[in-house]
């Protein structure tokens, strides 16, 4: 091990200075240079004792969520993303906390918020004054960052891909998030719908119904929907779980898909390919997602950058058999 009299010596400084400068006294009023060479010094002998005072410590990061455990099971696009975060923050050997209230944020380097919140929430959250992304929406972009799915391409893919095939009666089975205290939120999807099948002359206010997330609200939507004497002959499922409620709903009003009814999910859950069909949908990097998440909180927290940014997730259409020509 070297000792600081080696380092002095090659540093050509004196043993005072060095011990100083090894323990970053901010205090000390020498040259840029001179640091540079007790640092190279250091590092050129080997000094263990440098090294320790250079390690970083353990970074702590917390993790809010706008949904509850119920919430995530009936649409695992969550629990996806939830995973890959936690997955990426246990291979990076960062400390995750689950933060129940942003009242609990002591000794917190940073915060990732999955999902949809509050205005209220979101101003408790920037009073924190502390790095944050946000994940799955993007409040305030000129102060948190962001990543989220491009829902707007994501829409288009999937009507471009029903049109082709001929059909002009379409459908959409949707959601709304629905935030406690505040309005619901309209999906985004269900707006690039609208608009653009007006555009290209085929938009029926009928066909849209709105309803819960979930494989109940699916089914009963779908039903209502599919029972209509002017039906649609194509369906879009704002995700995979709507779909599965789709499913059943056809099975029980006697139609076939995609024979008398094409189907179009979005998630691309594991579920999707084994489903009879297997199901058209739209697959979103969920995994990706949550890593670049992490990957965004940490630079942001080593770098200090006032900057925000905002990550568009691209999607891929996955052409599957619920889905034929009219």
């Amino acid at each position: 091990m070297a000792t600081i009299k080696e380092i002095a010596e090659l540093a050509n400084v004196s043993i005072t200075t060095v011990s100083r400068v090894l323990n970053y006294d901010d205090t000390l009023n020498v040259p840029a240079e001179t640091k540079k060479r007790v640092f190279e010094a250091a590092e050129e002998l080997s000094y263990v004792g440098h090294k320790k005072k250079r390690a970083k410590k353990r970074m702590t990061i917390g993790i809010l969520y706008s949904y509850s455990l119920e919430e995530e099971l009936e649409d695992p696009y969550y629990l996806a993303i939830r995973l890959s975060i936690e997955k990426k923050l246990k291979m990076e050997n960062v400390t995750m906390v689950r933060v129940d209230t942003t009242g609990k944020t002591v000794g917190l380097d940073g915060i990732l918020c999955l999902g949809i919140f509050t205005t209220e929430k979101i101003m408790e959250v920037k009073a924190l004054g502390i790095p944050c992304v946000f994940v799955d929406s993007s409040p305030e972009e000129d102060v948190f960052d962001a990543v989220v799915i491009d829902f707007v391409k994501s829409t288009k893919k999937v009507l471009d891909h029903i049109l082709s095939l001929g059909h002009e009666k379409i459908g959409f089975i949707g959601g709304a998030d629905s935030i406690l205290g505040e309005a619901r939120s309209r999906d985004l999807r269900q707006e690039v719908f609208e608009k653009y099948l007006m555009e290209k002359g085929v938009f029926e206010e009928s066909f849209v119904k709105i309803g819960s997330y979930t494989p109940a609200d699916g089914y009963r939507l779908s039903k209502e929907m599919l029972s209509l004497k002017n039906r649609p002959t194509a369906l879009f499922l704002a995700n995979d779980s709507m779909a599965v409620g789709c499913y059943k709903a056809a099975n029980d009003l006697g139609l076939k898909i995609p024979e008398d009814i094409s189907v179009v999910g979005f998630n691309d859950i594991s579920a999707a390919q084994y489903m009879m069909p297997p199901l058209t949908t739209i697959k979103l990097y969920t995994e990706f997602m949550g890593e670049i998440s992490v990957d965004i909180l940490k630079e942001r927290i080593a770098s200090g950058r006032k900057i925000p940014l905002k990550i568009t997730i691209p999607t891929e259409l996955v052409i599957r058999e619920s889905t034929s020509k009219r």
